[in-house]
């Protein structure tokens, strides 16, 4: 499997990661709240779930991007540093998605009003259509830890 990531030079954004085990196959992208460990070599229980999906799907790649692209483990770590974003973050987000084949929205309830409006804009910038892994209580996109293994991926009532 090729493994990719780019990162800021400072280390504190993820603007990418990519995984491809089959370049003849379409690429699917998962936009998630925000990167943690995983990086061009390694793996954590996030990805490793995406790209069980991915294969599931028929896909032979796939592309992660965040709402943030500040690296955290834990969702408090994230709301407490002023800069969510490195400067590369929109550009990034929206050149990935706009390669894809299949767009899912993942990020769970913690996604900002004002940012899951701007990035879901940069999305819809792509003409294609928004899907998830179903939606929560309140309407976010679920994350690919909290579903089931069999789920398909729906259309994105946002």
């Amino acid at each position: 499997m090729k493994k990719d990531a780019y990162v800021s030079e400072c280390e504190r954004y993820r603007y990418t990661l990519a995984r491809c085990w089959n370049e003849a196959g379409p690429v699917v992208c998962f936009v998630m709240l925000n990167p943690s460990k995983a990086d061009a070599w390694q793996d954590d229980p996030t990805i490793r779930r995406c790209i069980g999906f991915a294969k599931a799907w028929g896909f032979g790649a796939l592309n992660v991007v965040n709402l943030y692209s500040y690296r955290a483990t834990k969702p408090a770590d994230l709301k407490a540093t002023p800069e969510p974003n490195g400067p590369e973050s929109n550009q990034h987000l929206a050149t990935v998605a706009a390669g894809a084949s299949l767009i899912i929205a993942a990020w769970g309830n913690h996604g900002e009003g004002e940012r899951v409006a701007e990035v879901l804009t940069l999305l819809q910038g792509t003409g294609r259509e928004i899907h998830c892994l179903g939606q929560t209580k309140t309407g976010a996109p679920r994350h690919p830890l909290y579903v089931r293994a069999d789920v398909l991926p729906v259309s994105y009532a946002c």
